[in-house]
């Protein structure tokens, strides 16, 4: 059920009779892929600071949040912890988390994190504090054959008029090539707000009214040509498509072009070779805006119950620092949320990477904070939605029916969220 390095016990002593002091960390994602990475970490972290031994707990990630909420009805929380934005609302919620901000002002880090990433962080809670460290974040983008792109003699597209038009020009349907594979199915939504969000550059879910946007014009506009592409240049297959279908149909050779994050480089690599697949940024709006939905962001909170929140802090700094930020981005495939990590030469190297880290860094660039902290924002982007956006796909629902059930939707929840928090 856990990993651990130096022991497995929650809570810490506040010192120890050869004057060292005892933290203990929690990584929410723990198991092979990311336990060596915090080893590491860790190591480097004591080398610098002998005084302070941390104790390492790995916990599955499907049962860190319950593991949290455990700890935090019956005691035994950790100084420390890994964890993402998704959590971050229930947790703070809780009274569970000390705010950083004034440690991170005052500290080593001080101006060194990406500001779209503090943003993130920062639009996840009521108000509007820095609960968490950040680490990490990701970003959608799409996925190209470049050996289909050359052969057609066509750039990857930088606008969205260049998109559409290469991904027409990329189907033959007489050969079984299709430009593009939309995601109808599990997961859909998500992936339409990206697209539609990205050609009309509106950059806010909410107005200052507190009503939704996704129903704005520009969106119904934007939603109508990309509900378009299905089946004039798609499998008609792609009405099913959740992420496994969607990577499963592009690996199989016969896709130009898949929208997703970075995350699936990998798949796209064992399937194709690295030589056959690149990624590039989602295109910016007509008014020159770039923006882009955001994404969960990785990082690391100090638990207000903790005795030993100076050293637990340090920790978390030590690991968003320059060197430890890097390796963590390095080994786990994300994007880092220190700045000075763009100028690594790991990172240059991996065109996905690099890429997308020039997106966030770039000062046209806005991100559309999704509002992972309504209650509801699953319910109503996934079971309640991804029947309809089928409909919109088979032109038996309209673009504007639909989104303005959706916003109707999201700005009930907005609503209900602002009255229990008073913000």
């Amino acid at each position: 059920m856990s990993l651990a390095l130096s022991g497995c016990g929650s809570g810490s002593d506040s010192g120890q009779a050869d004057g060292t002091t005892e933290i203990t960390f929690w990584d929410d994602n723990g198991g092979p892929a990311r336990t060596p990475v915090w080893q590491h970490i860790i190591a480097e972290f004591e080398k610098a600071n002998p005084t302070i031994k941390v104790n390492y707990v790995g916990i599955p990630i499907a049962q860190a949040q319950q593991k949290y909420d455990t700890a935090i009805a019956g005691g035994g929380l950790p100084d420390v912890g890994g964890m993402t934005t998704a959590m971050l609302s229930n947790l703070v919620a809780q009274n569970a988390l000390e705010p950083l901000d004034e440690r991170i002002a005052n500290g080593a880090l001080n101006g060194k994190l990406n500001e779209q990433v503090v943003a993130t962080v920062r639009g996840t809670v009521p108000d509007g504090k820095l609960y968490m460290v950040p680490m990490s974040t990701n970003m959608g983008v799409f996925w190209y054959r470049t050996d289909l792109f050359k052969d057609a003699g066509i750039e990857p597209p930088e606008t969205w008029d260049e998109f559409y038009a290469a991904v027409e020009k990329l189907t033959d349907k007489n050969k079984n090539q299709y430009g593009f594979t939309i995601r109808g199915g599990a997961g859909s939504i998500a992936q339409m707000l990206e697209a539609v969000y990205a050609q009309s550059g509106i950059t806010e879910i909410f107005d200052a009214s507190g009503k939704a946007t996704i129903n704005d014009p520009k969106n119904v506009a934007a939603l109508e040509k990309w509900a378009g592409l299905y089946k004039k240049v798609t499998p008609e297959a792609d009405l099913n498509n959740d992420y496994v279908k969607m990577v499963a149909q592009f690996g199989g050779g016969n896709i130009a072009v898949m929208q997703h994050n970075l995350g699936s480089y990998n798949d796209h690599v064992k399937a194709l070779g690295e030589d056959k697949v690149a990624a590039m940024p989602v295109p910016k709006s007509d008014s020159g805006v770039h923006a882009i939905v955001s994404n969960p962001v990785a990082g690391i909170g100090v638990f207000a119950s903790g005795e030993n929140k100076d050293a637990a802090f340090k920790f978390a700094e030590f690991a968003a620092s320059k060197a430890m930020n890097s390796h963590w981005a390095e080994k786990t495939g994300v994007l880092p949320a220190n700045t000075e990590v763009s100028d690594e030469p790991w990172l240059k190297e991996l065109q996905h990477i690099s890429a997308a880290n020039d997106v966030l860094n770039a000062p046209e660039t806005k991100v559309v904070q999704l509002p992972y902290y309504l209650p509801e924002f699953n319910a109503i982007t996934k079971a309640e939605s991804e029947p309809l956006f089928q409909k919109v796909l088979l032109g038996e629902m309209t673009a504007q029916a639909f989104l303005d059930q959706l916003a109707a939707k999201l700005t009930e929840a907005q609503a209900k969220y602002k009255e229990r928090t008073g913000s």
